[in-house]
């Protein structure tokens, strides 16, 4: 992907909200002159899905030059159903991938030479829907309960069911596709989906849901996580410690103006069908999974040995069994000081 140049139109679709906040001048737009553009390094970042505020931290990084100012060129490489992340980071084509601790310990079990180089979701999205009048507000509740769910996330509901001593078989799942339309027909009680999503959608449509985040009841496992490979991480650090520290910087940018990195998303994207008020309901909703006390104290994409220990009893608990060593913090030591 080459340098973007804003145009006019791109410019107007940042709002005045996303222009008072970052300025007109090349600095503030990432602009670099073309000599320093010739003295960049050429990586990639692979996105674990479609182009979406989900990645918005990354187009900041992007757009403000974050990345420039630290020598990369970096390119951003949309995922998708048949755009699995660890290929591309396996073979070199992408410097680092943002996949997740049950894709990652799966890829390892399976020889990949993965580390975990920092974590952009501390919460784990996954979350049980419902409907106010008849409501799933702790895992008991699921007991005697309709979900509605694709069958692969089967052993996302026992962990679940295990972790809080719950009837597992008391539970009936019933095969569904993504959508809401299952819950909001009666057809299944509720819905095992991303906090992010399915009750995002029934929101902006003015649709009331109750949402049970997994990772209050004890479901850890990191999300939207950078992994990078043995070689990278010995051979290519100094791109690595760039590249994580334009995101921590674009994450902040994010979450100081939630607003601005939506109108962002949507000017960079005007083709991807994405709704301006659904995408900024799902960055509001993104804040409490990305920061907390923790990424306070010790800066964005960080993890303690306690986040890691319960980590790998719910990994245990999925059936993927790994060690602590999954886990790298140098990177994330240097991007931080």
């Amino acid at each position: 992907m080459s340098k973007l140049i804003l145009s006019r139109r791109h410019m107007m679709g940042l709002g005045l909200g996303g222009l008072g906040a970052w300025g007109l001048g090349a600095a503030g737009l990432g602009l670099l002159p073309r000599a320093a553009l010739a003295q960049q390094t050429d990586v990639a970042l692979q996105l674990s899905w479609l182009h979406s505020v989900q990645f918005a931290g990354s187009y900041i990084a992007y757009e403000r030059g974050f990345w420039a100012d630290r020598g990369l060129n970096v390119r951003l490489d949309s995922g998708g159903p048949n755009a699995p992340v660890e290929p591309p980071v396996v073979s070199g084509t992408a410097l680092v991938g943002i996949s997740a601790a049950d894709y990652t310990a799966a890829a390892v079990q399976q020889g990949a030479p993965f580390r975990i180089i920092a974590v952009a979701m501390q919460n784990n999205p996954f979350a049980i829907t419902s409907l106010p009048d008849n409501p799933v507000n702790e895992p008991g509740d699921l007991e005697g309960k309709r979900i509605g769910m694709p069958t692969a996330n089967t052993p996302v509901l026992r962990t679940l069911a295990t972790l809080n001593g719950v009837d597992f078989d008391a539970i009936t799942i019933v095969p569904t596709q993504y959508d809401a339309a299952p819950l909001i027909a009666g057809e299944v009680d509720c819905l095992l989906n991303w906090s992010t999503d399915i009750p995002v959608s029934m929101y902006v449509r003015g649709i009331d849901s109750v949402t049970m985040l997994m990772a209050d009841f004890g479901y850890t496992l990191h999300s939207q996580t950078y992994i990078a490979t043995d070689d990278s991480i010995a051979n290519r650090r100094a791109e690595l410690v760039a590249l994580i520290a334009g995101e921590v910087q674009g994450w902040e940018e994010y979450r100081r103006d939630l607003e601005a990195a939506t109108d962002l998303t949507l000017a960079r994207f005007p083709d991807a069908g994405l709704d301006r008020d659904t995408q900024l309901e799902q960055a509001r909703r993104q804040v409490p999974l990305m920061f907390s006390d923790l990424t306070d104290e010790n800066g964005f994409g960080w993890w303690t040995d306690d986040t890691v220990a319960q980590n790998i009893e719910t990994l245990d608990l999925l059936g993927m069994p790994v060690s602590a060593d999954l886990w790298d913090r140098s990177i994330l030591d240097e991007v931080h000081g």
